[in-house]
């Protein structure tokens, strides 16, 4: 896949999992599985561009003794992902023209 194109498809699939709730990077990971691979090595950059955005908002908890980093999603990540997931339904109904939905 076009790594652009894999780009704003991961990214519309992180905000999707925060989406449901505030989050962390494991669980957005497990959130995920099943629907796209994604690696903590490809998650946290998206996630730190998301949060430069203003996509995401985190806070940080203690959770058994340690850290841990929960992130939310904002009024303008909502906007991004509703955005994001239109553009995938029109690739999907480009695809669907010109392949039929086979390949």
């Amino acid at each position: 896949m076009d790594i652009q194109l894999k780009k704003g498809v991961l990214e519309v699939c992180v905000l999707y999992a925060i989406s449901k709730s505030e989050s962390y990077g494991y669980k957005i990971i497990s959130d995920l599985q099943g629907i796209i691979e994604i690696s903590e090595s490809t998650l946290y950059p998206i996630l730190k561009r998301l949060e430069t955005g203003g996509y995401l908002v985190t806070r940080t908890a203690e959770y058994s003794g340690r850290l841990r980093r929960y992130y939310k999603i904002t009024p303008l990540g909502m906007k991004k992902l509703v955005s994001g997931r239109n553009d995938l339904l029109e690739i999907n109904t480009i695809y669907k023209k010109i392949y039929g939905g086979k390949l």
